[in-house]
């Protein structure tokens, strides 16, 4: 039995009205309401039944699951699946699923500051058959064999500052920004330039790659502006540049998660294309405010509001109701278009009254014409 024998056929209706809400951040139409986007990953595989390692272990299956409990919860009409450290594994390391949480490297594969000399960038050619990239071959074979009215292609760069930390040890990398910068700055570069190359692999099959770039480790509770500028947001300039100069793109998404109180203004910097992005999770503890989201950014992207993961998991629908609305009626008039979101990742064991309480909020005060 194929993945595609456990679920049902969709909804084509229902698959047509969410294509045409998509559509509106980027296209500048006002069709239904503001689209709501919950970064839906393993909590699909557990809507339906599965386990976290088995969305991760699984490719086939969990963006399948993906695309079952979009149409459930009336989210998205594309599907996707990464887990958090894509490239990894192309650069040495030894990869380990979890029960509980994406894979992790077994452990870090550089001790000293010296050993980054040693690190070798893997071809195109050897990104392509590589361990990362096979994986999404095979998901994007599927998905365009048996739900490809969800296909979207894309690359991810993910959290550069965070993934090039976990080759040395995230304490260590800490550590180098401050002492040893110049191994900092080569194993950054390093990481993007692999990053790049699997966005021109996806750029090659499917002629072009939506892609995704993070700033999570390097946030404020953790690092300065300044240090969040050297070494994260330069690049995410870096990889984002030379992925369109390759022919990836053109849309972008730029996640910022953790705290970025003061860091956001760094952002400004970063490659903006007409179909951009931009996602900050937190200001200080609490879910970055759109009407700030809006005004720094809303004039270069899309810009998508945050509610509180930490609202997903409590049993209190109200809650999130009332923050998504404060955050709706504050970001509905972005220029550029306006979504929805959670600061961070959709929960795995999110509580399926709470994304509908995202979703009703979205209906009663982000649907077009009614404000």
């Amino acid at each position: 039995m194929g993945y595609e024998e456990l679920f049902p056929p969709c909804d084509m209706e229902w698959h047509a009205r969410s294509k045409k809400r998509f559509a509106n951040a980027f296209v500048d139409s006002k069709f239904d309401r503001v689209d709501v986007d919950l970064h839906m990953l393993s909590h699909a595989a557990v809507a339906c039944g599965y386990t976290i390692r088995d969305f991760y272990e699984k490719p086939e299956l969990g963006i399948h699951c993906v695309a079952h409990i979009y149409q459930l919860y009336d989210l998205l009409p594309v599907t996707h699946w990464f887990y958090a450290s894509p490239w990894l594994a192309d650069l040495g390391c030894n990869m380990v699923y979890m029960d509980s949480i994406p894979p992790i490297p077994e452990k870090p594969i550089i001790a000293e500051p010296g050993d980054v000399d040693n690190l070798q960038v893997p071809s195109i050619e050897e990104v392509y058959d590589g361990w990362t990239y096979s994986q999404y071959k095979r998901i994007y074979a599927y998905v365009q064999e048996h739900i490809p009215h969800t296909f979207l292609p894309m690359s991810y760069a993910f959290d550069i500052t965070g993934e090039a930390a976990a080759l040395c040890g995230v304490e260590n990398f800490i550590m180098w920004t401050f002492v040893e910068q110049e191994a900092a700055h080569k194993l950054l570069a390093k990481f993007t330039e692999t990053s790049v190359n699997g966005a021109l692999c996806t750029a090659k099959d499917h002629g072009y790659s939506m892609l995704i770039v993070a700033s999570i480790l390097a946030n404020n509770d953790i690092f300065s502006d300044e240090a969040i500028k050297e070494f994260s947001v330069k690049y995410m300039k870096d990889y984002v540049n030379k992925s369109f100069r390759g022919g990836a793109g053109p849309q972008v998404f730029y996640h910022c998660c953790g705290n970025h109180e003061t860091s956001y203004k760094q952002f400004h910097s970063l490659v903006w294309s007409p179909l951009t992005e931009m996602h900050i999770g937190y200001k200080g503890q609490e879910a970055f405010p759109s009407d700030l989201l809006v005004k720094e950014f809303g004039a270069k992207a899309t810009c998508m509001g945050s509610v509180d993961t930490k609202l997903l998991i409590s049993p209190n629908p109200k809650a999130v109701y009332d923050a998504s609305v404060k955050q709706i009626v504050a970001g509905r008039d972005s220029p550029r278009g306006y979504v929805l979101g959670a600061s961070c990742e959709c929960p795995p064991y999110a509580l399926p009254g709470n994304i509908l309480a995202m979703t009703q909020a979205a209906k009663d005060y982000g649907t077009y014409g009614t404000w």
